[in-house]
């Protein structure tokens, strides 16, 4: 008896560490999007950045200063700086990270030497500095968003940050600032003022992809008038809402504590709502990355 509880302790857990195959289907879906993902990255460094002497952060803007001094194009250094980075985050991130990151360094080193003969879209500069970070961020984005990096620098900050005492963003940040100067120096300073612009359009963009469009928010309500207050979410918003049992650490009363998953546009009619109830209701609301699942799906308002 007690081999056979042990014999089934070990398939749950088994399964339950066993990564998921993905389907057909999502991998043919998480291909198509990363090659359009490394294609929009190719168009606004090649069409954009590149032509106008203007350099992205991380692995991309050493690759584009060293083409410039060698002559040699482009592509060449993005699979070749890139490559040590998939045998990197195929051991500490995953198979299939890694075999997607390849995938998409491989189609934007195919893409930027294409296009490499296709002139400037434009020869302004601020012109070309908002719209290919624009474009580039909405191209690393993508690929980060279905599992993937155009970039080393991160899986690179990743392993300094379990030696060095800093954060990955810190070090992220550093190296693209010592990056980004370097321009200065290989092409002009006012080029390298250009590329710390087009690396923050590019950050920001990238951020919202990542994020999405319809950015949601968490509230957490405590008030005595919890029931008349999630009545009103419900019927006024159209918001599903869960009542969670607190304690107050200082008093030892019993709390209902309101949770709700809300969108940006609601956030100002939800406060209206808790005021009308409780003028001194505890409220906190906070920035959500991403939603699925549950029932987060808008009702309709009657």
């Amino acid at each position: 008896m007690s081999d056979l509880a042990n014999t089934n302790t070990t398939e749950i857990m088994q399964k339950k560490t066993q990564h998921k195959k993905l389907t057909l289907r999502q991998i043919l879906q998480r291909g198509l999007l990363i090659t359009i993902g490394a294609v929009l990255m190719a168009v606004g460094l090649e069409i954009f950045l590149v032509p106008n002497n203007v350099i992205d952060g991380g692995i991309t803007g050493i690759s584009i200063m060293l083409s410039y001094i060698t002559g040699w194009k482009l592509g060449i250094f993005l699979f070749v700086l890139n490559l040590p980075f998939f045998f990197i985050g195929y051991k500490q991130i995953g198979k299939t990270f890694a075999l997607s990151t390849l995938y998409g360094i491989l189609v934007l080193s195919i893409t930027t030497t294409l296009l490499h003969h296709v002139p400037a879209f434009t020869q302004d500069i601020l012109l070309a500095s908002a719209f290919g970070g624009m474009i580039l961020g909405i191209g690393v984005g993508m690929v980060i968003r279905y599992g993937g990096s155009l970039d080393g620098t991160e899986i690179l900050a990743i392993l300094a940050s379990k030696k060095l005492p800093f954060s990955v963003g810190e070090i992220v940040m550093f190296f693209n600032l010592f990056i980004l100067g370097s321009a200065g120096f290989v092409f002009s300073w006012d080029r390298a003022m250009y590329s710390i612009i087009a690396y923050f359009v590019a950050y920001k963009t990238m951020d919202i992809v990542i994020a999405g469009l319809d950015e949601s928010k968490f509230v957490w309500i405590i008030s005595d008038e919890f029931g008349d207050i999630g009545d009103a979410i419900m019927s006024r918003l159209g918001r599903g809402v869960t009542y969670l049992a607190g304690e107050g650490a200082y008093s030892g009363d019993d709390k209902k504590v309101i949770f709700c998953v809300i969108n940006r546009l609601e956030e100002a009619k939800l406060k209206d709502i808790v005021k009308s109830f409780d003028p001194s209701a505890f409220l906190a609301v906070g920035d959500i990355a991403e939603v699925r699942g549950g029932r987060f799906k808008k009702k309709d308002i009657h």
